[in-house]
């Protein structure tokens, strides 16, 4: 594996061109070689399928030669800041205190059975990085109002898992039923499901699908939604605390655990990350997604815009551009050995850049996590041992 913790070059430049070609190999694959194969294969599907949405909300800034050439001026900003990767620069310090609303939630949405619940509710004072792009972001109201839903013991506040949604994945029963969060509760745990901007509650009203508003953009206006994406987090971490909350840790899915990885780079206080999946490189991950690779492999290098142009550019959310300020005792990664969302070669790359991290692959894909029970319970005792 490539070495991206050297200081002779950033990791945007010592990758090679065509590392989304690299193996992906896991000691799963002689395992398990037919659940992580075959499930491998289930993904191949499902990738084309998310890829063509991404597409189609992309497509106008991508296709319109004036669009990339403003594009292009305004990603400058975010290369110079990458350059001097400083934390306290790109991620700024959230008010301590801001308005915080409570509320059950609707009646047609999901409530966990049995469970206290309600719903958070506040309006994000996130305000652009770039100062040039400070006017026209604060403009999409939708990313502003941001929502998560909290579920709580009686009595004294416990140990709080806040958990991260997957792009598009935003549906809180899902994600309860999918990573046993119930589970997670009667085990003592409180849960915070974090919606991310332009997700669920957060979806623009004209917008086709959940998510649409988090690419359909450009470029400059993704670098900041992932940048609010942790901001907001970090609201949310400060009312837990106020409400009294000795400790908490976050844990999410794909694009949830890029957010929860970036997260450990901006904020000391997690007693534990959990990044699942998690994308890690996306310039290089959408090399390997037809439609986008047809679309990114002619249109980039057209307007004179290399591979490592494009790493650089979103470098500056990119978990591998900063050291943890979280303890790399407290640092867990997930993978799947049959994930061609986020294949291996990208999961071992964070694990590797956060040296004394721990690592767990499962033999599953990205959406069917085989032999979950054994991470669920890895997880479990990571945790408890981190809240101790």
């Amino acid at each position: 594996m490539p070495d991206v913790s050297s200081v002779n070059a950033p990791w945007w430049e010592k990758l090679p061109e065509d590392y989304y070609r690299s193996s992906q190999f896991t000691e799963l694959d002689t395992k398990h070689p037919a659940k992580v194969y075959s499930s491998a294969a289930m993904d191949y599907l499902l990738r084309t399928g998310l890829a063509s949405l991404v597409t189609v909300a992309m497509a106008p800034q991508l296709l319109s030669s004036t669009s990339m050439r403003r594009e292009l001026s305004l990603l400058q900003f975010y290369a110079d800041m990458a350059d001097r990767a400083d934390p306290a620069e790109v991620f700024a310090q959230p008010p301590r205190h801001v308005s915080i609303d409570q509320a059950r939630s609707p009646w047609l949405s999901y409530r966990p059975k049995g469970i206290p619940s309600c719903l958070i509710r506040f309006t994000s004072p996130y305000i652009a990085l770039n100062p040039a792009l400070r006017t026209s972001y604060s403009q999409y109201q939708e990313g502003r109002a941001v929502v998560a839903q909290h579920w709580t013991h009686p009595g004294d506040p416990r140990p709080t898992l806040i958990f991260t949604h997957g792009y598009m994945i935003d549906s809180y029963g899902l994600n309860s039923a999918m990573f046993s969060l119930r589970w997670f509760y009667e085990k003592g745990y409180d849960i915070l499901l974090y919606t991310l901007p332009f997700h669920g509650y957060r979806k623009g009203l004209l917008h086709p699908f959940s998510g649409f508003g988090f690419f359909a953009n450009g470029f400059a206006h993704l670098n900041e939604a992932m940048l609010q994406s942790v901001f907001d987090l970090r609201i949310l971490m400060n009312y837990l605390e106020d409400t009294g909350v000795k400790k908490m840790g976050i844990s999410g899915l794909s694009l949830g655990g890029y957010i929860s990885a970036l997260t450990a780079c901006a904020d000391s206080r997690p007693a534990f990350v959990i990044p699942n999946a998690p994308a890690v490189l996306l310039a290089d991950m959408v090399r390997e997604w037809a439609p986008m690779n047809r679309i990114f492999g002619n249109v980039m290098p057209r307007n004179g815009v290399s591979i490592q142009d494009q790493r650089h550019y979103m470098a500056v959310h990119t978990a591998l551009t900063y050291k943890p300020m979280v303890d790399s005792r407290r640092l867990l990664v997930i993978g799947g050995s049959g994930d061609r969302f986020t294949p291996p070669r990208y999961v071992k790359l964070l694990h590797e850049h956060w040296a004394g991290s721990q690592m767990h692959w499962f033999p599953g894909n990205h959406i069917m996590h085989l032999q979950q029970g054994d991470y669920l319970r890895f997880m479990k005792k990571f945790m408890d041992e981190c809240c101790t």
